[in-house]
């Protein structure tokens, strides 16, 4: 079983940074891609950015290309997301999550965390 905790999350001001932390653990071996989802207040949880631990590579959603970074720590067995130049917009709870799979994307995921609140004022 894999278990996944993300940590990070806060209250910033738009245009300011944030860093966004999930450390999976347990059965680590099935955690193989990782990714990043949020879910605003009154909206479904959309895609955000994934990595593929081992043979690298990365996804992002549209809205966040060239502002937010994912990149891994394998000896922590940990996914980061830098966020820059954050927007209110972007206010909303931001979910890691863990797949088998070798391939990106936006399904498949079988593992969630709990969620970490980001919220951005303007």
């Amino acid at each position: 079983q894999v278990q996944l905790v993300e940590s990070g999350g806060g209250l910033m001001q738009a245009g300011e940074s944030l860093r966004l932390s999930c450390a999976a653990s347990g059965r680590t071996g099935n955690v193989v891609t990782m990714g990043w989802f949020r879910q605003a207040p009154g909206k479904e949880r959309e895609f955000v950015a994934d990595t593929n631990r081992f043979i690298g590579g990365t996804n992002y959603a549209d809205s966040v290309k060239g502002r937010f970074t994912i990149f891994v720590d394998n000896t922590k067995n940990t996914v980061y997301l830098q966020m820059n130049s954050l927007k209110p917009e972007e206010t909303a709870v931001y979910y890691c999550a863990s797949k088998k799979a070798y391939a990106l994307g936006t399904t498949g995921y079988e593992v969630w965390g709990r969620g970490t609140q980001v919220t951005v004022s303007s």
